[in-house]
């Protein structure tokens, strides 16, 4: 099934694996961590599970750089979708300041964001008006 050009899976993913780190920079060691974990038990290569840990660490970097200066900025939220063919890595955030804040309207990205769509195979980016929450959507798909 695709949905505008890209494929859309209607299966459940094996596994949900979610982590909640405080928004501070000593803490995305921790995500870059739990995704080097759950990717090293998939049929990725040695580069492709260090691009996905990149990717999420740069994601979480963006979010710090979003909410810079706030004293109490809400936590980041990791979330891993395990597929038989991909990963699919959600980071969740609700730190003021849109998309267009920190330079980039809808897809585009600032250099972080570049990075993220050379190292992961399709990256979304979008910002619910309603909740406020900013969503990075990375999946990086096992080599056939």
């Amino acid at each position: 099934m695709t949905e505008g050009g890209a494929l859309v899976s209607t299966t459940e993913p094996e596994a949900t694996v979610e982590l909640s780190i405080p928004a501070r920079p000593e803490y995305v060691g921790v995500a870059r961590l739990a995704i080097l974990g759950v990717a090293s038990r998939m049929r990725f290569s040695y580069d492709e599970v260090e691009d996905i840990r990149l990717a999420v660490g740069e994601a979480c970097t963006g979010v710090l750089d979003r909410g810079e200066g706030l004293p109490d900025a809400p936590p980041i939220v990791i979330r891993c979708l395990v597929h038989p063919d991909r990963l699919s890595v959600e980071v969740r955030d609700t730190t003021p300041g849109s998309t267009a804040d920190a330079g980039a309207t809808g897809d585009d990205f600032q250099l972080g964001g570049v990075l993220i769509r050379i190292l992961m195979d399709e990256v979304t980016s979008e910002e619910d008006p309603g909740s406020g929450q900013h969503v990075v959507r990375m999946v990086k798909y096992v080599a056939r």
